[in-house]
């Protein structure tokens, strides 16, 4: 039995409808052209009907998107080749300037964050790249996000996460670090030196009283030798002690002149 024109017809009706029908997530938007021409907004979320072939949409996502830089060869202010990469975190804004300002906002953003990283991080000198990274990320998300604006974009962040130097450069840079460590060792001994001087001064005034306190401080270093259990101790025997051992009473005999 032949099919009902009528009923024919409403099958493709339903079935174009059907096919109608888009659903877009909470973080998507619909760019939609009609006759080639823009909408004055952006649909979603949830159902949009899209009548095609009147109507083409783009989908445009509105998460935060992390575009990884690859690595540049920069030469920084003071004629030091290093490479560089970085990360950057953006969104769109404005679907529709997304979509209409440029052909492909993703590759546009990532060249633009390329000749952006040459052009910031070549005007810095090393020393500078290396400590002064929180203030370079500010400086070159600024001037990024100055410039995709037009494009409905908002750059949120960009960090620097490598720098990659060449070995001479590493090993100088370690036989600096080396050299400054030394240095500071150096003064902190100079430092330590000096105050013992000044305190083993006191100390010897203190002991210049008492002659018997220098026999005193023999025995205990001596005591503190022996407790190492050492084989051999060479002990020198102060003059002090020697005095000690003098006779103190002379004869009176030697006093007297003996006569003929």
């Amino acid at each position: 039995m032949p099919l009902n024109p009528l009923v024919i017809f409403l099958m493709v009706v339903a079935l174009y409808l059907a096919n109608s029908i888009k659903i877009l997530n909470e973080y998507e938007r619909g760019v939609i052209f009609r006759l080639g021409k823009l909408l004055p907004h952006a649909k979603g979320p949830g159902i949009v009907l899209v009548f095609a072939p009147l109507d083409r949409m783009v989908r445009v996502g509105l998460r935060t998107i992390v575009m990884d830089v690859p690595p540049q060869d920069i030469i920084t202010r003071d004629n030091v080749s290093v490479k560089v990469n970085a990360v950057i975190y953006f969104r769109v804004m404005d679907p529709q300037r997304a979509i209409v300002e440029v052909e492909n906002f993703h590759y546009a953003t990532s060249q633009l964050a390329q000749t952006t990283l040459r052009s910031v991080l070549g005007q810095v000198e090393l020393d500078d790249l290396l400590s002064e990274r929180d203030r370079l990320n500010q400086e070159l998300q600024r001037l990024l996000d100055q410039q995709t604006d037009p494009w409905g974009i908002k750059v949120s962040a960009v960090e620097v996460k490598h720098v990659d130097l060449p070995d001479d450069m590493q090993r100088a840079m370690a036989r600096q670090a080396e050299a400054e460590r030394e240095k500071r060792a150096k003064i902190i001994h100079a430092e330590g030196e000096y105050k013992a001087s000044e305190q083993l001064q006191q100390a010897a005034k203190v002991i210049s009283r008492q002659p018997l306190a220098v026999t005193l401080r023999y025995l205990q270093t001596l005591t503190e030798i022996a407790g190492e259990k050492n084989s051999t101790i060479l002990f020198p025997v102060p003059i002090e002690l020697l005095n000690l051992l003098k006779p103190t009473s002379t004869d009176g005999n030697d006093g007297e002149q003996r006569s003929d």
